[in-house]
């Protein structure tokens, strides 16, 4: 049921992140926005069901995000975003467990399919 998944979005794009979180939300999943990987981290309480986030960010970026949650124990699905698409960055996200990898712009259906099958196929 949507309306009981938590979906974390990290984008350091004000625009990208604000128009990800009203698509999110309106296919009725609760949203939580974070402009920086750190910013998520301090916040990350373990209730997330699945994290949509941005690879290249200031600071951490979403590929050093994805191995230290890893590290941490969170399991929960990576959908990853970017402007800049890259088959060796993508090559390494899937295989570490990203269930999309999709490049900036990305249309509002594609988007959908991947955070509908990261949240039927992952786990927390």
């Amino acid at each position: 049921m949507a309306a009981n998944r938590i979906v974390a979005i990290v984008d350091d794009d004000e625009a990208v992140r604000t128009a990800t979180v009203s698509l999110v939300r309106s296919l009725g999943y609760e949203v939580r926005s974070y402009a920086s990987a750190e910013a998520f981290l301090r916040d990350d309480d373990e209730q997330v069901d699945c994290l949509v986030t941005d690879v290249q960010m200031p600071g951490l970026d979403g590929t050093a995000l994805q191995r230290r949650l890893r590290h941490l124990g969170r399991r929960y699905p990576v959908v990853f975003v970017t402007a800049f698409p890259d088959d060796s960055v993508r090559e390494r996200a899937i295989a570490d467990g990203a269930f999309c990898y999709l490049g900036k712009p990305f249309s509002g259906d594609e988007f959908i399919t991947c955070l509908e099958r990261a949240l039927a196929g992952g786990t927390r």
